[in-house]
């Protein structure tokens, strides 16, 4: 009676929200939650029963009408006021159904009414069943066995091809879930046939009966709203909070709409990603390529906040996302027309005037037209300010926010597509970074972790600044600044500017003339340090380019000093300095500048010069030189130290007088000239294995064809038995390291011959006063037998 009174006659609905109208047909309840605050709504002629929430959103959407900013409730009621009512429910079997309670029901999603479907809704089938089977519930609660238990599962689907049906019951059987309160199972159960419901489901009742759910679905949607038996109804998908505290809502009202769902548009898009535009990383790219797909009609205009007016409607602002996606042209042009000023004030250099720059003339200039347009500009400005736009665009690169991936950077390609049709003006590339972490936490002002750009160049300086940014992580994962990094770089910057300046104090003193191979070496390292910094910079991978232009040209500089002794060349130490400074100032460009002019005594600038292009070629040979040095010096410093501690495996006897080993003062050092016999068979094999980008079989049972060659079954046992372990580190260790090189039979250079050449050196460091580089294949008086045939 309370009921009728407060609506007046009018129809009271207690309305539902669903995103599978197709499931209508096997409705045999409804559930509310007993506690949960609903009221009676009044909407357009007619009465809603629902949350106030979702009120309030269907009055924003135009279904009724706000009073004093509230949806007009007639009387407020609880779950528990609603239990045992009975109702008609659109398209179900059953004449009358009745609302049940549901503990599990959210307020904060949906209506807080809830359509029970047990045929095809795990939770529902879970409940219901708990209502029918639990005496004791229903006595504590008040419910009626007339309320669940006539009412058996409708089948409203069947799989395709198998013809089974009700797949929610099915499911909840077999997940073994006891409750309808057993959320987290039933989570999953759900997930499991909505998927099976929606891609493989067939309708077995029905209008639609014997057509699959996918095909269907918005032709019943459409039905049920013509019949007066459903409404549009929109919230978001999850809580929303404003700046203002407030929670959001969806709102419906005048739009407009730009069409990225257009096949053509979409399809020129698509191929200009796929093709020419470099995203420098597979993830950014593949989420670029998805959105490019997926964007479909974009709402592009709001009535408030900052942005461009939308030029055929200018009551309407273009939204942010949109808007701010061809500006890159008008920089082109901006110092012609602007003279360097911000704000725009003042008439640049052509002096145009702002009402003199007509779409037409933009046309023009922008090169969408080639016949001069109708204008007081003169025709050489026109021309100049062309001539402009054609040598800066199209954009080479520009950088963003992996979060504006999907919409923003995909809208500005779309924009693009839509005003150049020629591809060759639409961006080249793009690289998009992650967040900013302060010591691998978010940044937050609670957490006392904030830092701002103008805090750390106050504190850190901008270089130290830059290099640690350049040290964080690229590519789109969260860039984590390390403040320990970040003073420590303070340090490593004194340390390197002492460093320059001591050695630029002391190079009149170095050795000139002919380059020893030491000096080769090291020259030929510092070149490689360039060509990767400069393959770091072209990838946009700055840890790379900071790890050859700093840490690896310093350490070059350490093991030269340590192989010459201190006796560098003036020529090869001076230029490391002058390369570094170089390839380091796109991270570092006021330290290197400092050191350029202020230590080195250029009188150009840094920034003004070129890259470095050295005079001889980078030599794959030498670097295979150095390699084989360190590695080899590496060996000979722990053969050393297993000396000095008496090989250390022998236990020593009790009470026995300690060993003691004099330091020796010479060596031999043995070198193979060539692989053994039975090695060479296993490289041989081992050549033909594929290796993928990361130097690793990608055959994983190669060792399998090892050890079954003919080639290995003929080797004497012995020999087998050392040709699978050897296998396996030359795969597992050189050519991981060093690819496919790693295989070849014989070494592009003589080893015997590089360790005589560096014998001094090697001297030097072991501390030997002799050193003898024997072949292996012959007798020494020195014996070593062990020691050569392990050569």
């Amino acid at each position: 009676e309370a009921w009728a009174e407060a609506a007046g006659g009018q129809r009271v609905s207690l309305v539902a929200a669903t995103l599978r109208p197709e499931t209508m047909y096997g409705q045999t309840n409804c559930f509310v939650l007993p506690e949960g605050q609903y009221g009676l709504y009044q909407m357009d002629g007619e009465v809603f029963v629902c949350s106030q929430r979702s009120a309030l959103n269907m009055c924003y959407q135009g279904l009724g009408e706000l009073k004093d900013g509230e949806p007009p409730c007639l009387l407020g009621v609880t779950g528990a006021d609603i239990v045992g009512v009975p109702l008609r429910a659109p398209l179900s079997s059953y004449d009358v159904v009745y609302a049940l309670p549901m503990f599990t029901i959210s307020m904060e999603k949906g209506t807080g009414i809830v359509t029970s479907v047990p045929a095809e809704a795990p939770d529902d089938y879970a409940c219901l069943r708990d209502w029918k089977t639990r005496e004791n519930w229903r006595t504590q609660f008040g419910i009626e066995a007339a309320w669940c238990e006539p009412f058996d599962v409708v089948e409203v689907l069947q799989a395709a091809g198998d013809g089974a049906g009700a797949s929610a019951p099915a499911v909840v059987e077999r997940m073994k879930i006891g409750t309808h309160k057993e959320k987290d199972k039933l989570a999953i159960a759900k997930k499991e046939v909505y998927q099976t419901g929606f891609y493989s489901g067939v309708l077995a009742v029905g209008a639609y009966a014997g057509q699959k759910v996918m095909d269907v679905k918005d032709r019943i949607k459409q039905d049920l709203i013509a019949a007066g038996q459903a409404v549009r109804y929109f919230e978001p998908e999850a809580k929303v909070i404003s700046r203002s505290g407030d929670e959001c809502v969806v709102a419906l009202c005048d739009q407009w709409y730009l069409k990225y769902g257009d096949e053509a548009w979409t399809s020129s898009v698509k191929a200009h990603v796929d093709g020419d535009l470099d995203m420098f990383n597979e993830a950014a790219s593949n989420n670029l390529a998805h959105a490019v797909g997926w964007l479909g009609d974009w709402a592009c205009s709001r009535t408030f906040g900052l942005g461009t007016k939308l030029p055929w409607d200018e009551q309407w602002l273009i939204e942010s996302l949109s808007d701010s996606t061809v500006y890159m042209a008008y920089y082109t042009i901006a110092h012609l027309l602007q003279g360097g000023g911000m704000e725009g004030g003042e008439v640049g250099p052509l002096g145009v005037r702002p009402e003199d720059l007509t779409e037409e003339v933009f046309d023009y200039v922008f090169c969408l037209r080639s016949d001069p347009p109708d204008t007081a500009i003169g025709q050489e400005a026109l021309d100049r300010m062309r001539r402009e736009f054609r040598f800066w665009y199209p954009v080479d690169l520009r950088c963003s926010g992996k979060d504006l991936i999907q919409n923003h950077l995909t809208m500005c390609l779309f924009n693009h597509a839509a005003i150049w049709e020629d591809s060759a003006f639409w961006p080249k590339a793009f690289f998009c970074n992650g967040h900013v972490m302060i010591d691998a936490e978010k940044m937050s002002k609670s957490k006392g972790n904030f830092l701002t750009l103008e805090e750390a160049v106050g504190k850190y300086s901008a270089d130290a600044t830059r290099i640690v940014c350049a040290d964080s992580g690229d590519g789109l994962q969260d860039a984590n600044f390390s403040l320990e990094m970040a003073g420590n770089t303070i340090l490593r910057l004194t340390t390197l500017l002492e460093y320059a300046t001591d050695i630029a104090a002391r190079v009149p003193g170095f050795r000139r003339g002919e380059y020893t191979f030491l000096d080769r070496m090291f020259r030929n390292e510092i070149i490689g340090c360039i060509q990767r910094a400069h393959d770091g910079y072209s990838r946009m991978l700055f840890t790379d380019a900071l790890r050859a232009a700093w840490f690896d040209v310093e350490n070059l500089r350490s093991q030269y000093s340590i192989l010459t002794a201190g006796d560098l060349h003036a020529e090869a130490i001076l230029w490391s300095l002058e390369v570094q400074m170089l390839i380091l100032s796109p991270i570092a460009p006021h330290f290197c500048e400092h050191v350029w002019r202020g230590v080195l005594g250029r009188e150009s600038l840094v920034v003004q010069e070129r890259w470095p292009t050295p005079e001889v070629e980078y030599s794959p040979v030498l670097a295979r030189q150095y390699e084989s040095l360190q590695a080899s010096l590496r060996t000979f410093r722990l053969t050393l130290d297993k000396w000095g501690a008496g090989g250390g495996k022998k236990k020593k006897k009790k009470n026995a007088a300690p060993k003691t080993s004099a330091k020796p003062t010479g060596a031999v050092i043995f070198v193979a000239s060539s692989y053994m016999p039975w090695q060479q068979e296993v490289l041989r094999l081992l050549q033909d294995v594929p290796l993928d980008e990361d130097n690793s079989p990608l055959q994983k049972d190669f060792m399998r064809s090892v050890k079954d060659a003919e080639a290995i079954q003929a080797l004497p046992k012995p020999e087998q038995k050392k040709a699978l372990p050897f296998a396996s580190f030359v795969m597992n260790k050189e050519v991981k390291s060093r690819g496919k090189e790693a295989l070849e039979l014989q070494l592009p250079f003589d080893e015997r011959q590089m360790l005589a050449d560096v014998a001094e050196a090697i001297k030097s460091q072991l501390g030997l006063k002799t050193l003898d580089v024997a072949d292996a294949a012959e007798e020494h008086l020195a014996g070593g037998d062990r020691e050569r045939a392990a050569a």
